[in-house]
Parts: structure tokens; sequence; C-alpha cells
């Protein structure tokens, strides 16, 4: 008895992959990150070391996933709290498939200590030169183009980039594409982030820190989310931010507490972005005296993790 000839259509391989940003603090990693997903993940200030964590946010597509990594700025460790930072990024290099290494074109540095970095791994190194919106002459990005080139040994690319005016951020994404391995999706497809959702409240908080205080005084500051009740239309998040000593907690709060109504209103707007909610925020501030330098407390504050 004759049988019939089936055809069936295979379905497109499914490609997954961890990329890992990373780069001296200021170079607009979190720029990018937050370019490349299409939410405010990562905080993005003009001071250095804001990203504390690794910030991981997902892009899913029918046939792709792509999880990001965005890293705190390569630095010489000075606390407890600069090696966890650090160990975030080693760890971070260990699980990429593929590295986006972000310099800036204007970035001056001890490059000898990145390179040798990078050049101990055996994945493909994609080199990101970043704020070419801000350069004189063309001859100072093909300058940027070729030294990268030539000093990055697994350096796959060398793309100009603007993270601020998205150029060039496509081609990047398709290349980042074709070079991730075949492999099922790490996580749900649904899933942004693989943070919790006190963490991004934690992060938004003190992105206005950063914003509305000098110095020393942000880096400095932890916050800890302690309430976190979510109803149909509002979010009641209480929150509490940690100094270092008690003359810094009367900077935070300022003349008649107006300095930290001022962070809490702008935070409440970015959360109320973020959540697509109302938001009753409430922030307290308490003294932790030394808390970058105590390791058991850094472990509490999730650097362990």
């Amino acid at each position: 008895m004759p049988h019939n000839n089936i055809i069936m259509a295979e379905a497109p391989e499914h490609k997954a992959g961890f990329i890992s940003l990373v780069g001296k603090p200021n170079v607009g990693k979190s720029t990018l990150m937050n370019a490349l997903v299409g939410e405010n993940l990562s905080i993005i200030t003009s001071k250095a070391q804001t990203t504390r964590h690794r910030i991981q946010g997902i892009i899913n597509g029918d046939d792709f996933q792509v999880v990001y990594s965005d890293t705190p700025g390569i630095i010489e460790p000075k606390y407890e709290l600069h090696k966890s930072m650090m160990s975030y990024v080693e760890s971070s290099l260990k699980d990429a498939d593929v590295i986006l290494f972000v310099t800036d074109l204007y970035e001056k540095f001890n490059e000898e200590e990145v390179i040798k970095k990078l050049n101990r791994y055996q994945v493909p190194i994609i080199v990101l030169v970043n704020k070419i919106d801000l350069a004189k002459t063309q001859e100072d990005v093909e300058e940027k183009i070729e030294y990268w080139s030539k000093v990055i040994d697994n350096a796959h690319s060398v793309f100009p980039i603007s993270a601020l005016e998205n150029f060039n951020l496509d081609k990047v994404f398709e290349l980042i594409i074709s070079l991730i391995p075949k492999h099922p999706p790490y996580y749900p497809k649904d899933e942004l982030a693989t943070r919790p959702e006190r963490f991004f409240v934690s992060e938004i908080i003190r992105e206005k820190i950063f914003l509305n205080y000098k110095k020393e005084i942000p880096y400095s500051c932890e916050v800890v989310v302690r309430e976190f009740k979510e109803q149909d239309k509002i979010i009641h998040i209480m929150a509490d931010i940690l100094v270092e000593r008690k003359s810094q907690k009367g900077i935070i709060i300022g003349h008649q507490g107006n300095k930290l109504k001022t962070v809490g209103t702008q935070a409440r707007k970015d959360l109320e972005d973020f959540f697509q909610k109302q938001i009753f925020l409430q922030t307290y501030v308490k003294v932790e005296d030394d808390w970058r330098k105590k390791s058991k407390k850094l472990d509490e504050l999730g650097y362990g993790q």
C-alpha cells in the first residue's frame, strides 16, 4: 500500500546567550544597556561607580533570547564593597557568550590592566567606542577603532556608537544574534529582567541620590526596600536610606526635610513610570556605621549573592 510522503517544515533553531557589558566607569554602559533592552534598568548618571550590582536585562524574539549583564565599572578596589563589585565583573565575564567592551572616544586610563583582563577570555569581544556624537573629527574616531582592533586579541569587531542617540545599535544587535549559540531560552519569554521588583525600586531611589548630592555622599549611601505591597491600582513602598555617619544623615534629609522630599518626589515619578501604577513612597534615613567596609553587612545587603 503506497504511503504519503509528508514533508514537515523545520522550526527555526532557537538561539540564546549571555552578553556582558564591561568597561571603565562612566563610559556609558548603563545608557547602552537601557537602549538595548528598551527600559531604564540601570542607573544612568554622570558619576562613576553607580552600578554596584550585575543587572541582567532580557530581550526575547521568536527564535532568540539575549540576556544582557551590565556590570560595575572596572576600578581598583579600595573597600570590601569595591571587591564585591569587581567579583560581579569577573563572574559576568566567565558566563559570557559574547563580551561587549564599552570604551568612549576620549577616555583616558591605564589600559594595560583592562586589556590583559579581556585577553584572558576566548569568547568573541565586540569593542564599542561610545559617545562618537562628541567627535570633533572623523580622524579621532578612526584612530580609536584602529587602536582597539590591534590591542584586543579576540576583538571580533570594533563599532563606533552613540548609546545616547541609538547610533549603530541595530548593527551591534544583529552581530550579537549571529554570534550567540543555538540554545533553548534560559528564562521564561515574558521576563524582562532577572532581578526582583524591590531591586529596581532601590536602584531608582539611589539614582536620585546621585543626582541630588555631591562628593562622597552618594557613594556612602545604600537603599534597602523594607516594604513592597502591591494592590490593584497602587503600590505602597517603604525604603531606608543607609548612610555611614550621623553627619551624612543630616545632609541627606536637608533643611526641614527638603532634600529628602526632592529625592522622594523624583523617585516616585520614575517608579510610577516603571510600574505603571500609582506609588505611595516613604523614605527614612538611618545610620549604619562604615557599612561599605563590613563583609557581613554587605552580605546582608545582597552583595554576596
